[in-house]
């Protein structure tokens, strides 16, 4: 199929979780650590549970956990405030950018993907979570390992973040694709999956590499049928909540979703 033969002009992809780093893992480390140095524990699910927001949205999100705020109030003497926010983003975010290139590896069947879009005409987008000068970081090892977009908005680019639509609409813009109803965004967050929705894209939820899984794909490997159908399933979850039109396990499959996409925009049909 030719590129004036596919009505699908534009993907928009997420970073972590969906095209690198399977099971999202550079962010949910760091802001363990983050917060360990301010004295204050978070689980791996607590780290989680915000992914996809801007990374000082996140810590927020993380504070306003009552659990977290009460272990705060018990460290610090005082319940914490923005100029805590703005402090433990400080911390983030060298370390962030310290680690996140040991994380660029390609999620497998990403490559694959990404050539059978080009080859098809579509446009590559991303968006991410990250800030400019983490993505600084990432990018360079991302494009030697095989992977580089078309363009890129990183979070703090617009004044609002995910899941409002600014950022996709940002790379639109960038990348002169229009209409919406023939872009797809791509993410492995309910957030993600929800600004897709909001920017009046078709959404597709990421659900076994990313986030909600959380797993390393060696890890991945290890485990039985039955544990992946579990830890799929509650992974699914949000990005349903969310609205997503599809929900695929990994990048791979997003070929036969774009089809099926062209199947529907055929008829008329729009997200």
């Amino acid at each position: 199929m030719t590129k004036t033969q596919t009505p699908v002009v534009g993907v928009i992809l997420d970073w972590a979780g969906t095209v690198v780093d399977f099971g999202c893992m550079a962010p949910a480390q760091t802001f363990i650590e983050a917060f360990a140095g301010f004295g204050v524990t978070i689980t791996q699910l607590q780290a989680r549970g915000p992914m996809g927001m801007a990374k000082r949205d996140h810590i927020k999100s993380i504070l306003s956990l009552p659990e977290i705020a009460e272990a705060w109030t018990a460290k610090h003497g005082a319940p914490w405030a923005e100029t805590d926010v703005d402090a433990i983003y400080a911390a983030f975010t060298p370390r962030q950018a310290e680690v996140v290139a040991q994380y660029a590896d390609p999620i497998p069947g990403a490559l694959d993907t990404v050539a059978w879009l080009r080859g098809r005409g579509i446009k590559i987008g991303s968006t991410t979570g990250y800030p400019r000068e983490v993505m600084d970081q990432l990018a360079p090892v991302a494009k030697v390992k095989g992977y580089a977009p078309d363009a890129m908005a990183c979070a703090g680019e617009t004044r609002l973040g995910r899941p409002y639509p600014f950022l996709i609409y940002k790379q639109m813009m960038d990348l002169e694709l229009s209409p919406a109803w023939a872009c797809v965004k791509v993410d492995d967050t309910g957030v993600g999956v929800a600004a897709g929705r909001n920017a009046g894209l078709w959404s597709v939820g990421v659900a076994a590499t990313g986030n909600g899984v959380g797993v390393n794909h060696a890890e991945w490997l290890a485990l039985t049928q039955a544990e992946r159908d579990t830890l799929r399933g509650k992974a699914a979850e949000p990005l349903r909540d969310a609205g997503a039109h599809f929900i695929i396990d990994g990048l791979g499959d997003l070929p036969r979703v774009i089809e099926e996409i062209e199947g529907r925009l055929a008829k008329g049909e729009r997200p």
